[in-house]
């Protein structure tokens, strides 16, 4: 499993996407997550604004990625 450190509380689903290169633009991470792709803790989320924190895992074709608090 992948991970990505933030400073802040939390991050949007769709700029966690990015900075773990899952997608090169913030237009493709739209569509994959509007389209039902993306699963976050093992669910399916339609919303790009999702806030993930500490210990939340999303995934995308198969790769898991961890957030993690700096």
């Amino acid at each position: 499993m992948e991970s990505i450190q933030i400073r802040d509380e939390f991050i949007k689903l769709g700029q966690a996407m990015k900075l773990a290169g899952l997608v090169e633009e913030g237009v493709e991470a739209k569509l994959v997550i509007q389209n039902g792709e993306v699963l976050v803790n093992g669910e399916v989320d339609t919303r790009r604004g999702k806030k993930l924190y500490d210990g939340d895992i999303f995934e995308y074709e198969g790769r898991q990625v961890k957030v993690t608090k700096a």
